[in-house]
């Protein structure tokens, strides 16, 4: 584990490994071992994110997907021409401060979170990289459901794809893409209001053009 060590120590002590929500808990009638078997655990996935998945996911040009590994990865970010780090997790704290842009989403991994308020800011902030040139690492802890809700509404939103196609689309480069239902919720809340938004556009649209042939009659 010496190259674990040496370089994210802190997330041993990392509030992820020391607070349990009521899905990892367990039926187990003792606690104390109830949370030892789930530090123990969490420390295995740890290791294995840190040396099995610290190379992002490009999901298109400009755009990437990881897990907290590949954001610790400064050499294959900036081979990658990774400009901006955008980090959804709560409280994972920047890496490379001084080497990347970044904007941290303080969110946790549960089904009662709300992702969906962040949508635009996150889309602006990966829009923004790529005007300047740049690309963007879009990163949770294990880059399956945080960072994946948001580079699917990103696709959802600028690249006029349906839910599924969007999620189909990062699950086929990134197998282990799974948002969790809640966020599935607020993915498929932001499909139902674009579709609103076209057909409004395009009833507008076509209300121009009564208009504009009326001026003529």
């Amino acid at each position: 584990l010496s190259d674990l060590f040496s370089s994210p120590l802190w997330l041993i002590h990392h509030p992820l490994l020391s607070t349990m929500s009521s899905r990892d808990k367990g039926s187990s009638s003792s606690p104390a071992m109830d949370k030892e078997t789930y530090v123990k655990n969490r420390i295995q996935e740890l290791v294995r994110v840190y040396r099995q998945d610290n190379v992002p996911s490009l999901i298109q040009e400009g755009l990437y997907l990881g897990s907290f590994a590949a954001a610790f990865n400064k050499n294959v970010l900036k081979s990658c021409n990774v400009t901006h780090i955008l980090t959804v997790a709560s409280p994972l704290r920047p890496a490379h401060p001084g080497d990347f842009v970044y904007k941290v989403v303080p969110v946790v991994d549960k089904e009662d979170t709300n992702l969906e308020i962040y949508f635009d800011e996150c889309i602006d902030f990966i829009d923004e990289a790529k005007k300047q040139g740049g690309s963007v690492l879009v990163h949770c802890f294990v880059g399956k459901s945080r960072s994946v809700t948001v580079v699917v509404a990103y696709l959802m939103k600028k690249q006029g794809m349906t839910l599924t196609q969007a999620l189909q689309h990062v699950q086929s480069i990134r197998p282990v893409a799974n948002p969790n239902t809640g966020f599935i919720r607020q993915l498929q809340d932001l499909e139902k209001s674009l579709q609103v938004n076209e057909y409004q556009n395009s009833w507008d649209g076509k209300q121009s053009v009564v208009e504009e042939q009326d001026r003529f009659i």
